[in-house]
C-alpha cells in the first residue's frame, strides 16, 4: 500500500481542485502539466532514435508535454525541432541541447518514478546557446523553459549532461630531485586542503574539483629523498640526493626534443609540435622514473603541469633550452609565449614572498621581471620535462621554485604552505583559460587525432579518442582551425576575454573531403512516410546521411518585409501543428 501524500501536496491539490485555472507549468496552447512525480511511473524501454544516447534506459508516458505515445512524441514539433538542431545551429551546443531537450521529451525513469534534469544545467545551457538562436532569428524553444520544466539540485535533479563532461587534466610533480622537499610537502597539504575544504562545502573547491581531474605525484625522485632525509634538514649537503638510485638527474633525462624543434622550426612545412621520441634516446640511460612519466603523459590527455623545485623563489616557464646551444643565458621563448607568461604570472602574482619587493630576498633578482623568467633566458639546459610537455604532447608546463632551502626544517613547512597555497589553486584553475570542444564528423562521431590549429601560434593540439580537445589562449581575438586526413578544415573566430572563469565551448564538425560544406536539413519523404525514418542509412540521432534534401544555411537572417523566417516553412510542412512558439516576433 503507497503511504498517503504529504499533507502540503493534499493542500496543493485541494487548492487547485477548489478554483479553475493551473497552478504549475502551461504549455504553448495553455494546456495544464501536472508534476512528474505526484505519482508513480511506468517505465518503458527508450526507442527514440533521436534521443538513443541520452545516460538512461527508460521513459515514461505521458510526458511533462502530454505525449502519451512514441509516436506522438516523434511527431511533435518539439522532437523535430531536437533532430535536425544540429544542422540549425551549424553544430553550436550539440549535442548538448539535443541531450537536453530529450530529458523533457522523454523524462528519465527508475524504478517507477520520474526525475526532473537540472535547473542549473539549462540555465548554464542558455547562458551559452541564446546568441545561437538570436543568429537565425528563432526563439528559445518553451520546453527548454528552466523555471518549469527542471528541477533543483535540493529537489533531486540529474544532470542530464553528465556523460559530456570531459574534465581537463592538470598534474603537479613534486620532489623530482630528491633533495628538494618542500613540493613534495606541498602537495601533501594540498590533498589534504581540497578534500577537507570538498567535504565542508567550499563553493570553491567543489566547483573546481568538479570540473577538474588534478593527479598529484608528490614524489618523483622517492631514492633521493631517502637519501638526503638520512641527512636530514639542515645538514643536508646542495647536491646530495639530487639524482636518482641510478645516479641521473631526472630533469636532465628526457629526450632532447629542444634542439629537433629549432630545426624543424627553420622550415614552414613541416610540423614542429608533437615531435616523436628520436630512437637513438633509448640507447643511453633512461631512468625507470622518466619512463614512468612518459607512460603516464602517454595514457592521461594533460592540458596543464606544474613541476615544483627549491632552491631559488621563481618560476620559470619553456623553452628551458636556449635557441643557439653556445649560449648559457638566452630568451628562448615558445610560440605560446603570451600564454605561458600568464601561467606563471598565475602563480608569482598571488605568492605574499614572490610580491615582495625587497630585493636582498630569497628571489630577489628577479624582482624587476615579476618573479617570472624564461627558462632558457635563466640558464640553459637540455632533457628538461618541461620542454619535453610542450613538444611532445598537448601539456603546458611550468617550472616553480618554492625557496632558497632545499631541505626547510619541519617547522617551516606550514608558513611554506600558506604561501603556495592561493598560487597552487590559483595555477589549477588556469586551466579553464581558453577553449574547449568537441570535434565530430557529420554524423556526430567524435574524430581522434584531429589538430586544432590557432592562427599565429605555430603549435597545434590534438583531439583525444572522444574528439575533446582543450586549447590554453591568452585574452583577445583567434582564428581557429580544425582538421583532420580526409576532411575538410572548419575554421571558426573566438574572443577570449581578459578573466574568464570556465573555458568557452568551441565546437567542430568536419565535413569528407568532395562533399563542401553543406548543411542538410531533412525534408519530407515523397511517400509520405514521417521524419523518424530517415531513408537510406541515418546517424544514431536520425540525421539525414543522404543528398538531394533542402540545404540549409543559406540564409542566416529573416527574409525582408517582415516575413517569416527562412526555417519557418520546414516546420509548417512537416506538422498541422505549427510551432509559432519558435518565431520571435
Amino acid at each position: 500500500m503507497r503511504p498517503p501524500p504529504p499533507l502540503l501536496l493534499l493542500a496543493a491539490l485541494a487548492a487547485a481542485a477548489a478554483r479553475p485555472g493551473c497552478p504549475l507549468a502551461r504549455g504553448p496552447a495553455g494546456e495544464c502539466h501536472g508534476p512528474w512525480a505526484a505519482h508513480s511511473a511506468t517505465c518503458v524501454d527508450m526507442q527514440l532514435r533521436t534521443c538513443s544516447d541520452v545516460a538512461y534506459n527508460q521513459t515514461t508516458f505521458p510526458t511533462l508535454l502530454e505525449h502519451r505515445s512514441r509516436e506522438a512524441v516523434e511527431s511533435s514539433s518539439e522532437y523535430i525541432l531536437l533532430s535536425v538542431l544540429h544542422h540549425l545551429l551549424e553544430g553550436q551546443c550539440n549535442p548538448d541541447l539535443r541531450l537536453l531537450g530529450c530529458a523533457v521529451l522523454a523524462p528519465r525513469c527508475e524504478g517507477g518514478h520520474v526525475h526532473r534534469p537540472c535547473r542549473h544545467v539549462c540555465e548554464g545551457l542558455q547562458e551559452a546557446c541564446q546568441s545561437a538562436f538570436d543568429a537565425i532569428d528563432m526563439a528559445w524553444p518553451y520546453f527548454l523553459d528552466c523555471g518549469h520544466y527542471f528541477s533543483s539540485v535540493e529537489e533531486g535533479c540529474y544532470d542530464p549532461l553528465e556523460k559530456l563532461r570531459v574534465e581537463p587534466e592538470v598534474k603537479l610533480i613534486g620532489n623530482i630531485h630528491g633533495n628538494e622537499v618542500a613540493g613534495r610537502e606541498m602537495l601533501i597539504y594540498l590533498a589534504q586542503y581540497l578534500c577537507s575544504e570538498y567535504l565542508l562545502g567550499s563553493p570553491r573547491i567543489q566547483r573546481l574539483l568538479n570540473t577538474t581531474r588534478i593527479h598529484l605525484l608528490p614524489s618523483m625522485n622517492p631514492d633521493g629523498y631517502e637519501v638526503a632525509a638520512a641527512e636530514g634538514a639542515g645538514y643536508n649537503g646542495w647536491t646530495s640526493g639530487r639524482q636518482n638510485a641510478q645516479n641521473l638527474d631526472l630533469n636532465r633525462n628526457f629526450p632532447d626534443l629542444t634542439s629537433e624543434y629549432y630545426r624543424l622550426a627553420e622550415s614552414r612545412s613541416v610540423r614542429s609540435d608533437h615531435i616523436p621520441i628520436p630512437q637513438h634516446y633509448w640507447w643511453g640511460k633512461v631512468a625507470p622514473e622518466t619512463k614512468a612519466i612518459m607512460k603516464w603523459m602517454r595514457t592521461t590527455p594533460f592540458v596543464l603541469s606544474a613541476s615544483l623545485h627549491g632552491g631559488d623563489l621563481v618560476v620559470s616557464y619553456p623553452f628551458d633550452f636556449s635557441k643557439h646551444p653556445q649560449e648559457e643565458k638566452m630568451f628562448s621563448p615558445t610560440p605560446d609565449e603570451k600564454i605561458f607568461k600568464l601561467l606563471a604570472r598565475a602563480y608569482a602574482d598571488v605568492h605574499p614572498m614572490m610580491m615582495d619587493r625587497s630585493e636582498n630576498r630569497c628571489g630577489g633578482n628577479f624582482l624587476k621581471r615579476g618573479s617570472i623568467i624564461n627558462g632558457a633566458d635563466w640558464y640553459s639546459f637540455t632533457g628538461g620535462m618541461s620542454d619535453f610537455n610542450y613538444l611532445h604532447s598537448n601539456c603546458f608546463e611550468i617550472t616553480v621554485e618554492l625557496g632558497c632551502v632545499k631541505f626547510p626544517p619541519e617547522e617551516a613547512l606550514y608558513t611554506i604552505w600558506q604561501h603556495n597555497k592561493e598560487p597552487l589553486l590559483n595555477f589549477v584553475e588556469m586551466v579553464h583559460r581558453g577553449i574547449k570542444g568537441v570535434v565530430m564528423d557529420k554524423f556526430g562521431k567524435p574524430v581522434k587525432n584531429a589538430r586544432i590549429l590557432v592562427k599565429g601560434i605555430r603549435h597545434d593540439i590534438t583531439t583525444a579518442p572522444d574528439g575533446d580537445y582543450w586549447r590554453l589562449l591568452p585574452p583577445g581575438s583567434h582564428i581557429v582551425i580544425a582538421q583532420a586526413p580526409g576532411y575538410s578544415k572548419v575554421i571558426k573566430k573566438v574572443t577570449i576575454p581578459a578573466r574568464m572563469k570556465r573555458a568557452g565551448r568551441v565546437d567542430f564538425i568536419l565535413q569528407p573531403l568532395g562533399t563542401g560544406p553543406k548543411k542538410l536539413l531533412l525534408g519530407p519523404r515523397r511517400n509520405g512516410s514521417g521524419p523518424r525514418d530517415p531513408p537510406g542509412g541515418a546517424s544514431p540521432y536520425g540525421e539525414p546521411e543522404e543528398p538531394g534534401w533542402e540545404p540549409l544555411g543559406g540564409r542566416r537572417q529573416p527574409s525582408a518585409g517582415g516575413s517569416k523566417p527562412w526555417w519557418w516553412s520546414y516546420f509548417t510542412s512537416l506538422s498541422q501543428h505549427k510551432p509559432r512558439w519558435l518565431l520571435k516576433y
